[in-house]
């Protein structure tokens, strides 16, 4: 029934819910108390397992513009589907190196975890939840197996700021002017908890403030958010906002004309999201680009990415080696494939093969629709369940998403999104209801 021996200990020992109150704005308002009524947990050699692959999956992500475009990132962009508008910003919002701050989402599945998307910049979510951490060992029975089993976390958020600083060159000791900035179109429903992420932040050494970016104003050699001149954009907006809105460039450029000043910092820089981008995993996945990586780096990418092809006509390698027609394959495999939008993030933009009431037929028009244009196919992944307790101690199956961060200070944050396996819900976000939850890991000496 568990997962792990870690898991099963904790069962055993802690069989009722874990009650949580993290006295936290941010998880109020953002995560609405749903809460997992456990933690879950990473066993030592599957964590350091983990990390490793991840660490090779973004070192392959990010060489792709050297080892298939010879280094033209423009070549990359527009190979991934961006338009003209994505492309300029990327071009003109890069960074002088890839940030570290990511998140790759995955399920654990019998064989390992594996990765249903990668998010690389400031926008990804969750970093805040190291708060169910600390409120989970007020409670004397989780306190009590956390120091029998020597667990630990990840502070993610204190990593997250700590990232910032490093990478936009803020001097030890310094206060910045931090601007959280959204689109104005997704600000008045994500204000409330931007403004409590930026009065959080305004207690770890920063002076955040939550803003959208049509509020930034270029004047007086720097960007101004009313009477504050803001050191760093920390960017919520992402290249998707860019494609969707006439105005972009407008809104884009005073922005990106002081940053190319020097005038301020842009966390993350656009050019981040081009790594997490659907194309580029596909492009990992591609049996014609494996020649271009070593055999180490191939057994990494085999085990924890899923088989995963932009749809085009042609013959395509399948995980045995045998050569089928995509689009016939996929056709007739249609409960075991996932059909992505590239740049879509957060479930956005899914259709499952499975999704019920989905005809064969309507399945085989998506796909016909989807040749040649912004869309992947990836293999079904089968998720393990991790057990947790109802409020009368029964176990219930729930089938999580984890959401592992890396950062430029340390690496292997766990926050976890979840639904009742019975409620057969394939897009596991807080849109479709999911409880929240952290993840507690066996300490590693000198890590």
């Amino acid at each position: 029934m568990a997962r792990n021996a870690l898991t099963a200990q904790f069962l055993k020992a802690v069989p009722t819910p874990v009650p949580v109150d993290p006295q936290s704005e941010l998880v109020r308002i953002f995560y609405r108390g749903r809460l997992l009524t456990r933690p879950l947990f990473i066993e030592a050699d599957e964590r350091r397992r983990l990390l490793a692959d991840l660490d090779v999956l973004r070192s392959a992500l990010i060489s792709l513009p050297d080892r298939l475009f010879a280094g033209d990132l423009e070549a990359f962009a527009r190979a991934l589907g961006m338009n003209d508008d994505q492309v300029r910003c990327v071009l003109r919002g890069r960074g002088t190196s890839v940030t570290r701050l990511s998140r790759s989402d995955l399920y654990a599945d019998a064989g390992g975890f594996r990765l249903l998307e990668y998010n690389m910049g400031s926008a990804i979510g969750g970093s805040d939840m190291v708060h169910i951490n600390r409120a989970l060992l007020n409670d004397p029975r989780m306190k009590e197996f956390a120091a029998e089993h020597d667990l630990d976390y990840v502070d993610t958020m204190t990593a997250h700021l700590d990232t910032i600083r490093l990478e936009c060159g803020i001097e030890p000791g310094a206060r910045p002017v931090v601007a959280i900035t959204d689109w104005p179109e997704s600000y008045e429903s994500l204000a409330p908890y931007m403004r409590a992420v930026a009065e959080h932040w305004s207690t770890l050494g920063v002076d955040a403030h939550a803003c959208h970016i049509g509020e930034l104003e270029a004047r007086d050699g720097g960007i101004w958010l009313k009477e504050h001149r803001v050191d760093v954009v920390n960017r919520l907006f992402m290249l998707e906002d860019v494609a969707s809105a006439p105005d972009a460039v407008a809104l884009m450029d005073p922005v990106l004309d002081a940053a190319d000043r020097g005038e301020v910092k842009i966390f993350t820089p656009m050019d981040a999201e081009l790594f997490g981008c659907k194309a580029a995993l596909a492009m990992l996945s591609d049996e014609a680009n494996r020649h271009l990586f070593a055999a180490e780096e191939l057994a990494a990418l085999d085990r924890i990415l899923p088989w995963t092809r932009t749809v085009r006509e042609g013959e395509v390698t399948l995980e045995d080696g045998s050569r089928v027609d995509l689009l016939t394959h996929a056709v007739e495999h249609q409960e075991d494939l996932v059909l992505k939008a590239t740049l879509g993030h957060g479930g956005m933009a899914v259709l499952l093969g499975w999704q019920d009431g989905l005809t064969p037929e309507e399945w085989a028009a998506k796909l016909r629709d989807a040749v040649d244009g912004p869309y992947v196919l990836q293999r079904r992944i089968h998720p393990v369940p991790e057990y947790c307790a109802d409020e009368d101690g029964t176990l219930t199956p729930w089938t999580p998403v984890w959401g592992v961060f890396t950062t430029a200070t340390v690496s292997g944050g766990v926050f976890v999104r979840a639904t009742r396996t019975e409620s057969r819900v394939d897009v596991i976000n807080l849109g479709t209801g999911a409880s929240t939850g952290t993840v507690f890991h066996p300490r590693i000496p000198g890590a």
